[in-house]
């Protein structure tokens, strides 16, 4: 398994949080590489080799995705080779317009820009590091007048800055908004609503401590990430993760896991 983390220029760096590529032929090692996909950002995957597989179903070659709110298993049946961009949670909207809770759990095809053929450029690209500058060039086409600024941009960096833990109440205080339209205005550029996007914070935040060992026990992840009890905590990271905590250890201690949040 080959995995490699490539930092954005300065210029999309307001809208990209980084590019990654991936190849290997190991099943099982694709499943951990993977892991969850519930980080609270959206992004784009480019594959080609032997098909990824998703919940029994083949992924396109090159998809835009949006916000996942549910834990999903990814496969392939062979060699595969994948490449793909991280966006900020708030990208999407930032990026491409519209409204971003329409591509939650979902995808498409990434929208043309000025008759780039992104599909195209990326099968002509013959290394991996094509492949980045390609991606890069097209994100590039995007960004021409667009600031990453506003109330949604603030509030999504106290949330990730608390690790999920800062007060809904206390951030609209701050913001000077009703309920209701923070609520509207934050799905409209995030796809997810705040609350659900804090809950995923705190749980890849707990994610965090359980890969690296930053614990004595689980109750301590729990309460150091505002859950309830333990039995919330267990019950959060099974949606996400598609097994226990219990289960998802002794799975780490056995492979490398190579995405981190």
């Amino acid at each position: 398994m080959k995995y490699e983390l490539i930092i954005p220029p300065v210029k999309l760096a307001p809208f990209v949080r980084y590019f990654w590529t991936l190849e290997g032929n190991s099943m099982h090692a694709l499943s951990q590489a993977f892991g969850s996909l519930v980080d609270g950002c959206p992004g784009i995957i480019f594959q080609h080799g032997d098909p990824l597989v998703m919940d029994n179903r083949s992924l396109p070659g090159l998809f835009l995705y949006g916000q996942t709110t549910r834990h999903t298993e990814i496969t392939s049946t062979g060699v595969f080779r994948a490449s793909g961009v991280i966006f900020h949670p708030h990208g999407l909207k930032s990026l491409f317009g519209g409204n971003a809770a329409s591509l939650t759990d979902s995808c498409i095809d990434p929208p043309e820009q000025k008759g780039y053929r992104l599909a195209a450029r990326l099968a002509d690209a013959v290394t991996v590091a094509e492949q980045i500058e390609v991606l890069e060039a097209y994100l590039s086409t995007h960004i021409h007048g667009k600031l990453n600024t506003g109330m949604v941009e603030y509030a999504v960096s106290q949330i990730l800055k608390s690790n999920g833990s800062i007060s809904m109440r206390a951030l609209q205080e701050e913001l000077q908004i009703t309920e209701k339209s923070f609520e509207r205005k934050f799905k409209d550029h995030v796809g997810i609503p705040p609350k659900l996007f804090s809950g995923i914070c705190r749980y890849q935040s707990s994610l965090h401590q359980l890969k690296n060992n930053q614990y004595n026990k689980l109750s301590d992840i729990a309460y150091e990430n505002d859950y309830a009890d333990q039995s919330h905590f267990i019950r959060s990271f099974k949606k996400y993760t598609g097994c226990s905590p219990y289960q998802f250890q002794k799975q780490n201690n056995q492979l490398s896991v190579l995405f981190n949040f």
